[in-house]
């Protein structure tokens, strides 16, 4: 008996595997992706000709602030300093203004004494002068309001005497006359000090003085006045001689020249 073949044959377009057919009916599902923000790069878009244009205007425009800033405080400062050099313009042609002058009329050496202690080898000096000086106000309409006066006289450094005044007042194109007296009670002197006046003694033109004046004072003109100014007068060229019994010696005072320094203080530096 023979067997009988059945070929394959599709019946309406369907296969004979019904597997194979299930499958290719139905895909295999896809495998979703899930979105992870942080996995992915910010969006920088790159300078367009138009961003780049206005940052220039942007530089240019604050340069040009900062010029014109610069700028006007220059004119600013050039028209202050101006107009200061034309106020004292105008105060010295209406005021024409001069420092006071100071002259030595007379100095007097009525005691000096310098002893040395044999005991212990120091040196003391003693000494009492009479001093006149003038101080004058070249000034039509300037006066000056001198404070308390402080007097210093020197040979080399070594002080011989020193004294006071009290204050007083300049008025415009006048003389006024100070006298005082000046002296050390028994000052003690080092070593170098008391060499140099034993030296200066022997000299044959005397011992060579200098007087230091050291005040304050108030300038006035009209209703303008300012505050206390510091100044100093140094007289050089007096020669002094000590005295013969109880005889003052005058101190040869021809050659004597005074000089007035204003004493500016700024802060802590006194000029």
């Amino acid at each position: 008996m023979k067997d009988r073949v059945y070929p394959s044959i599709k019946l309406n377009g369907a296969t004979a595997n019904p597997a194979a057919a299930a499958a290719a009916t139905n895909p295999p599902a896809t495998k979703t992706q899930l979105y992870n923000p942080m996995s992915h790069h910010p969006y920088r878009p790159n300078p367009t000709a138009h961003h780049r244009h206005n940052l220039r205007r942007r530089r240019f425009s604050c340069r040009r602030c900062f010029c014109l800033t610069c700028f006007w405080s220059i004119l600013l400062l050039i028209a202050i300093l101006l107009l200061a050099a034309i106020a004292a313009a105008a105060f010295y042609v209406l005021y024409h203004p001069h420092r006071p002058a100071f002259s030595v009329t007379s100095l007097k050496i009525s005691q000096f004494n310098l002893t040395t202690t044999t005991s212990d080898g120091t040196t003391h000096l003693t000494t009492q002068a009479n001093l006149t000086l003038s101080a004058k106000n070249p000034n039509k309409k300037v006066i000056f309001y001198y404070d308390p006066m402080s007097i210093t006289v020197s040979s080399n450094q070594v002080t011989i005497s020193s004294g006071s005044f009290t204050n007083f007042t300049n008025s415009p194109d006048t003389i006024f006359i100070i006298h005082t007296t000046t002296g050390l009670n028994f000052q003690l002197l080092d070593g170098d000090e008391s060499n140099s006046l034993k030296s200066d003694l022997k000299k044959k033109n005397g011992i060579p003085l200098q007087i230091v004046v050291d005040t304050m004072v108030v300038v006035k003109m009209e209703k303008l006045k300012t505050k206390k100014i510091g100044i100093r007068v140094k007289c050089d060229g007096i020669h002094g001689s000590v005295q013969k019994a109880k005889n003052p010696a005058l101190a040869n005072t021809s050659d004597a020249k005074c000089k007035v320094d204003l004493r500016i203080k700024i802060f802590k530096w006194t000029f």
